[in-house]
């Protein structure tokens, strides 16, 4: 702790731009590190602590110049700083042209965080103060392996996105000691799993430090105790990432390891660590003095902190827990990734009871009320607890990650909205994109901006396209095998490594054989995570066919293939195996190369540089899947699964796809599919990259090429993803929130008194009979209503027409009240006139909760139908 006073005393914590304080923002970095920087190159502690140099390469070789070997070895300018010996720092500080460089990154720097961004200039930008993005896992660098998969990944996109549009964002994650596992196989090719330590020391970040310079500490209430956290912050450009760490000596041994591992431990361990993301995240944005308008949540795993939210209204208001989640809700956002409900974070009532008292008596209402926000059935004391509900019911807007799995969604969370028709239960969708500077080569950066221009992904993208088709083909195809060259040259380093860790080469860090990889034959990606729905072993369906296809001698193929399984999962890790003991096998060794401990460093030398990435899901369970969208800014194709982006990505000129989008789930059509994937390769994507003309160029292959990087590229950024969340659904929501927390927020009390009139009345509402008279060109409906204690305001009355064909809306038409039927109480006539394109008995009357300012269904469920 001394040590970590010293190395971060000059740094002030929470750094969020203008929203914060001046008092938090961070102060002379010369002193965040362990030796004192000589003053000419005292600069280089701050571009080393901000995590913008892991998207800007300029400032690659300044880091390359002080130790080509860590730089090589880790890619972490802070662990650099911390680790190259002074008197190397004092030789650079007496360099010229050093000097100079850095003085130019510096400036680089500073220009870059004073420039003025996309969402400054936006229409409704100054309603938007800031967003609070909670995700269990942030994928920024390997120098911050704080991630697993893709959801981190987006997460890290997503803040890096933020910073370059201006969008006032920060990050609330946790930091793992140990974070995911590690892989490395053994001499049986079985994975096996390992936990390096993560010392925070070597990472860039720092304590977060109030205005006195004392370090931040947030309690999270726990049963029978209090758990004591430690917050983090890293600087990410403009935006700062939050990290919540249990591993605090005030707490006991179990609770220090609450943080130890991401996605492990046990459930009762990831309720800990879900607690501690969302009641601890937002405990800690409270401390540092910002309450963000939107609380965006990353997967339900941090549903505690709309719940905190409400917590902390309900403490400076003092009103109700559900008048305060009527003032809160609108301003909470819930993204879901996750395309089976059996993928959901569920906890048993018994483990979810022991924690529920505890924060129930926090919130004012009873545990068996908490444990009801997580139900279908809040009375089914059996069932268990689930985050996703729980998130869903917290929210005011819930969108999914593309277009498919829009329609997913909505058939998983139907049951939270009985009655409603799947198309109206109230997910959209926001497709995932990528930040594509962070997932560029050098080549690719070179190109696009010799095309577009530098500030290409900073702003809106409507001229990309136009410029990169202007590209020639000669252009394109030297462009795309330099990427094919520099991987090649990547991978055989790593191989070797590989080799050697693994005692093959005895010592001798010798590079593969010269057949082993070639820069001219056409390049497959194959790298995921290895679970039983994304099929990775559907390639591996014939292997004598497979063997064939890579062995062509006229039309060689090279296979790169990837991933890692979780270790509880045993199918994952018998494909891991299998794909390993493949590329082993005699006849396709100089062929097929599985590579270990697939990570983000890994994954940037695949999508830059294979030709083809090769993608197998089983429809409709990839929710979105970013990796593909990877390739697109480096000339790379895709040939995949009508699922995720792809379904909605593709066209025939841009990629290859394979099955026939419907859904299917058996070994008989998963036989057809690998047969399907042969063929594809076989016949259409192997003969087209080696049809050459007189010049040597494939014109067809440099057509697609030329199609998918000017048609997806712009489409499938992060920066379009993160403008659509600005304009689409985060100032929405925080005009909403405005107009609720106003004059006292008195609308909010009108929407709970609204709520409870429909509750108390609705057993009363009741239909006359359908009266419809049918013409050649219109049908006219006549209903009674009897509306009992219910004001006629307070609902609609409607004809509702469900969709004939895909793709098409449900068709809604408002019923006019007309008169007052004689002799009732409450009771009306209510009219409405179709065209006749449709039977009248298409048309079903229901009536539905209204309120101008509701979120139906989402705050109001309630329905009734004629029939």
């Amino acid at each position: 702790e001394a040590i970590r006073r010293r190395r971060a005393g000059a740094k002030a914590g929470c750094w969020l731009g203008r929203s914060v304080p001046r008092r938090h923002r961070w102060r002379d970095m010369k002193a965040a590190l362990d030796r004192e920087l000589p003053e000419a190159i005292a600069d280089l502690g701050a571009l080393a602590l901000d995590m913008r140099w892991s998207w800007n390469h300029a400032a690659d070789a300044l880091w390359q110049r002080i130790s080509p070997e860590l730089w090589e070895r880790t890619g972490n300018p802070w662990f650099i700083l911390e680790n190259v010996s002074q008197e190397s720092l004092r030789a650079l500080a007496g360099t010229r042209d050093f000097v100079d460089e850095l003085g130019e990154q510096s400036r680089a720097r500073a220009a870059y965080l004073a420039r003025e961004t996309w969402f400054a200039s936006a229409e409704g930008a100054g309603e938007l103060k800031s967003v609070a993005y909670f995700s269990m896992e942030f994928g920024l660098s390997e120098a911050l392996p704080v991630y697993s998969g893709g959801l981190g990944i987006l997460a890290g996109d997503y803040l890096k996105t933020a910073s370059d549009l201006g969008i006032p964002a920060v990050g609330v994650g946790l930091l793992y000691q140990q974070g995911y596992f590690r892989q490395v196989l053994n001499a049986r090719s079985e994975q096996v799993a390992f936990y390096p330590y993560n010392d925070p020391s070597l990472m860039p970040l720092a304590p977060v430090r109030d205005a006195a310079g004392e370090r931040v500490h947030v309690k999270v209430e726990l049963p029978g105790r209090a758990v004591y956290l430690r917050a983090w912050q890293v600087q990410v450009g403009r935006v700062t990432l939050y990290l919540l760490d249990s591993n605090n000596p005030l707490n006991s041994p179990a609770d220090r390891g609450i943080t130890s591992e991401l996605y492990g431990g046990g459930p009762e361990v990831r309720l800990q660590q879900e607690i501690v993301l969302g009641v601890g995240g937002w405990r800690l944005l409270g401390k540092l003095g910002t309450e963000p308008q939107i609380c965006h949540l990353n997967e339900g795993h941090a549903a505690f902190a709309p719940l905190e939210r409400a917590r902390s209204f309900m403490a400076k208001a003092g009103v109700s827990f559900e008048r305060a989640m009527s003032c809160t809700r609108v301003g909470n956002v819930f993204t879901t990734h996750t395309p089976v409900p059996a993928a959901f974070d569920r906890f048993a009532p018994e483990l979810f009871g022991q924690y529920a008292g505890t924060y129930a008596a926090l919130l004012g209402i009873g545990a068996g009320r908490l444990m009801g926000l997580g139900r279908v059935n809040p009375q089914d004391d059996r069932e268990p607890f689930n985050m996703a509900y729980l998130a869903a019911r917290s929210a005011g807007a819930i969108n999914a990650v593309s277009h498919l799995h829009g329609q997913v969604s909505r058939r998983i969370f139907r049951a939270l909205f009985p009655r409603w028709p799947e198309a109206e239960v109230p997910i959209t969708h926001v497709t995932n994109g990528v930040h594509v500077p962070s997932w560029d080569s050098e080549a690719a950066d070179d190109l696009w901006t010799a095309s577009c221009g530098k500030g290409r992904w900073l702003g809106t993208l409507e001229t990309l396209s136009e410029s990169v088709c202007c590209l020639t083909d000669a252009e394109l195809w030297q462009f795309r095998s330099r990427q094919r060259q520099a991987l090649v040259e990547a991978i055989r380093r790593r191989l070797a490594l590989q080799r050697v860790l693994s005692g093959e080469n005895h010592g001798e860090e010798a590079p593969p054989g010269p057949l082993a990889l070639d820069a001219n034959v056409l390049t497959l990606g194959f790298a995921r995570r290895f679970t039983g729905y994304k099929r990775p072993n559907l390639l591996l369906f014939d292997k004598a066919r497979l063997s064939a296809i890579l062995n062509n001698h006229e039309r060689p193929v090279q296979l790169l293939v990837a991933g890692k399984a979780h270790p509880e999962d045993e199918e994952g890790r018998q494909v891991v195996r299998e794909w390993a003991e493949y590329a082993r096998q005699p006849e396709v060794r100089a062929r097929v190369f599985f590579l270990e401990d697939y990570d983000m460093s890994l994954a940037i030398e695949l999508v830059t540089g294979v030709d083809v990435w090769i993608n197998t899901p089983r429809r409709p369970w990839e929710a979105c899947g970013t990796s593909g969208m990877k390739l697109l800014v480096n000339g790379g194709l895709n040939l995949s699964e009508l699922d995720g982006w792809w379904a909605e990505a593709y066209s025939p000129e841009v990629g290859w796809a394979l099955g026939d989008g419907a859904e299917h789930d058996d070994a008989a059509w998963d036989a057809r599919e690998a047969r399907e994937l042969y063929e594809l390769l076989e016949r259409q994507v192997i003969p087209e990259f080696y049809d050459r003309d007189l010049e040597g160029l494939p014109r067809a292959w440099i057509a697609r090429i030329r199609a998918s990087m000017s048609q997806l590229a712009p489409r499938f950024s992060s920066n379009r993803m993160l403008r659509e969340y600005a304009e689409n659904i985060y100032l929405p929501a925080a005009r909403a929130l405005a107009r609720r927390l106003a004059q006292g927020a008195r609308l909010a009390g009108e929407l709970e008194k609204w709520q409870r009139r429909l509750a108390q009345g609705w057993a009363n509402v009741h239909f006359g009979p359908l009266h419809v008279e049918s013409t050649e060109h219109r049908h006219e409906f006549r209903l009674p209503v009897y509306l009992g204690d219910v004001a006629p305001a307070d609902v609609k009355v409607e004809l509702y027409a469900d969709t004939v064909e895909a793709g098409q809306q449900p068709v809604r038409v408002a019923m006019d009240r007309v008169s007052e039927i004689p002799g009732t109480l409450n009771g009306y006539l209510y009219q409405a006139t179709v065209a006749n394109q449709r039977p009248a008995d298409y048309y079903t009357p229901r009536v539905v909760p209204y309120h101008p300012e509701a979120r139906v269904p989402l705050e109001e469920a309630h329905i009734l139908w004629l029939r």
